[in-house]
């Protein structure tokens, strides 16, 4: 018999548990099973975005003067960063501080289990919801509102990238955020406020050149007000560029930003992040 054969079987009578990736991808189908068995919260998920779109696009159907476009359109790429964020920033920053207020992370912590599989799984799920939303809000802009898909690679490239790095950056940022509620109960106003004010001043719910600049410098420190401009320059086309700050789309802006919020992030979530409550110790 080959040493690899006696190997393998050694292996095999030991129960070696899989790698953190292979237990990162079975946490991540258990987190996505767990996620669409509560009906009520994939409604509340996927339909509020759909929701605002359709008032707000309906409120505001006008023509813009000089952008080529109508005020509609501006909402489809908007809401696309907004759903890319609530999937994101908003679902694990109440979702991670419920379960440690439950103690689940502790419990988690006492297992086999390495602690970055309990993350990668957080991802699946966010990767997973973050996709679906982002599709539903293309086919509804589309179909409703006169959005035109990019015609060239470069663009549906940089949809991409704005898409990965926009979704790690407010991942990161969801797990950070999650170590500042004190219980359960907190979790959502703490998440939640601020990612309000965010969508108000960084060009979700109201056009750029009708926000103070004094809001729009806030705004541009945090990836949604990237994020929306970066869908802006990849859903509509170039002459709607005079109603950015700046006048331009501003790429490469985007991803510096949206990478160093990823970078940024990480180096929270390594500082602030805590398997057990305050309380606990």
């Amino acid at each position: 018999m080959t040493t690899t054969a006696v190997r393998s079987r050694t292996d095999a009578r030991a129960g070696r548990l899989p790698g953190v990736w292979g237990l990162g991808l079975r946490r991540g189908a258990l987190e996505i099973r767990q996620f669409f068995r509560q009906r009520d919260q994939v409604v509340f998920t996927f339909a509020f975005p759909l929701v605002f779109l359709f008032l707000f696009a309906s409120i505001f159907s006008d023509d813009v003067e000089g952008a080529g476009i109508k005020a509609s359109q501006l909402y489809v790429p908007a809401m696309m960063a907004a759903g890319i964020m609530s999937t994101s920033f908003q679902s694990l920053g109440i979702s991670i501080a419920v379960e440690r207020d439950e103690k689940v992370l502790r419990r988690l912590r006492g297992t086999p289990m390495p602690p970055a599989a309990y993350f990668l799984g957080k991802i699946w799920l966010v990767l997973v919801t973050g996709v679906l939303e982002t599709a539903i809000l293309l086919l509804v802009g589309t179909t409703l509102y006169d959005v035109d898909l990019p015609s060239d690679a470069g663009k549906w490239f940089a949809f991409a990238w704005i898409f990965v790095l926009g979704l790690t950056g407010c991942a990161l940022l969801g797990i950070a955020v999650s170590s500042v509620p004190k219980s359960s109960k907190s979790a959502s106003s703490v998440v939640v406020l601020p990612f309000l004010v965010l969508q108000f001043i960084s060009g979700v719910y109201i056009a750029i050149g009708t926000i103070p600049d004094w809001m729009l410098n806030i705004g541009a420190l945090f990836p949604l007000k990237w994020m929306c401009q970066g869908l802006r320059g990849v859903f509509l086309p170039d002459s709607a560029q005079v109603l950015e700050q700046a006048g331009s789309w501003e790429f490469g802006r985007t991803a510096l930003v949206l990478g160093a919020w990823c970078v940024g992030g990480l180096l929270l979530c390594l500082l602030t992040f805590r398997w057990k409550n305050r309380r606990d110790g």
